[in-house]
């Protein structure tokens, strides 16, 4: 049974960490219960934080706090609320198999489902009696996918949301509970991943059923996770660190970040890796993350996730919303 002070001391932190927000501001924060909500009149008035986004075939969709989602389909220039969005609780994740069906997880342990590529969505999932929230959703086609959350919580269906099944995790290599916070999911073809507490990776090969530890090395979290189109894996999290594999996970290198701000998202445009974090910082690697440079937006906005928005072009998020001027920062590519 969780205790009162794990409920408003404990959870709103560990929530507060994946969604790149400060201890400070972690413990101030109440969970809050499911609530119905229709669609908002306009993007303005669904203006705060958005910590996810994905692709619905050429469509852009992000989702954030009070059960935000916004659609895009000029490559993210202007944004649009959701017809219709059964919760009011912060989504974290949102993943597509396809144009049309997509998922979003989040807080109480929601799911939600859409077959229209976002512009509706059905309630799937939700927890009522414990905030146990949802940090991360994959779906590898439209019947699999795979969400974690805090203290190894990790579900699968086989099923496309219609239900879903809760997945033991074994012991970790200390030998200590499976209570580990897992904080993200990335794919490499058929082959899953998820990034942890205390330095962990785990993998799976069969659609999330059975998993696998991975020793990076660190001892520290991560918080998100790339595979990049030559094959190599990148994860990435406190206080600037990043580390890489070139053999599916089971060696792992240290990479030279040149930050110390925790970084909250990865994605790849063309040959170019870019991270983005805490205190407006944004790196880039032309070099398949071997190494990285660096830059600081002057205002210092947190930044909490990114996506391609072109060929050449990415988007970022952050507490306010959509951050309209990010590719300023950033050097031309040379694709």
């Amino acid at each position: 049974m969780i205790t009162k002070y794990v409920k408003k001391r404990l959870l709103p932190l560990c929530v507060a960490l994946t969604l790149g927000l400060s201890a400070g501001m972690a413990l101030a924060q109440q969970p809050e219960a499911p609530q119905q909500k229709m669609a908002l009149p306009d993007v303005q008035q669904a203006a705060g934080m958005l910590l996810a986004a994905d692709h619905a075939g050429n469509r852009l969709v992000a989702v954030g706090e009070y059960g935000a989602v916004l659609l895009s389909d000029d490559g993210g220039q202007h944004f649009r609320q959701a017809g219709t969005v059964p919760t009011r609780v912060t989504l974290t994740s949102v993943s597509f198999a396809d144009e049309r069906n997509g998922w979003a997880a989040g807080h109480w342990g929601t799911i939600i489902h859409t077959t229209d590529g976002g512009q509706t969505w059905s309630l799937q999932r939700s927890d009522v009696t414990t905030d146990q929230p949802l940090f991360s959703i994959h779906f590898s086609d439209a019947s699999h996918g795979v969400a974690v959350g805090l203290w190894s919580l990790l579900l699968t269906t086989e099923d496309g949301g219609r239900s879903w099944q809760q997945v033991k995790l074994p012991k970790p290599p200390d030998g200590g509970r499976a209570d580990r916070n897992l904080m993200g999911l990335f794919n490499s073809g058929k082959r899953l991943y998820a990034v942890a507490e205390r330095g962990l990776v785990l993998r799976s090969d069969d659609l999330g059923q059975n998993w696998t530890y991975l020793d990076t090395g660190y001892k520290g979290s991560f918080w998100t996770g790339l595979a990049l189109r030559d094959g190599s894996l990148l994860v990435a999290g406190l206080r600037g660190t990043i580390y890489r594999s070139s053999d599916g996970g089971d060696h792992w290198q240290a990479i030279d970040s040149g930050v110390k701000s925790s970084i909250t998202a990865l994605t790849q445009i063309g040959q170019r890796v870019i991270a983005v974090g805490l205190d407006g910082v944004v790196l880039w690697s032309d070099d398949q993350g071997r190494s990285f440079h660096s830059a600081q937006r002057e205002d210092r906005l947190t930044l909490t996730a990114v996506s391609a928005s072109g060929p050449a072009t990415a988007i970022a998020f952050s507490k306010q919303g959509v951050v309209p001027d990010f590719m300023r920062l950033l050097p031309k590519t040379s694709d």
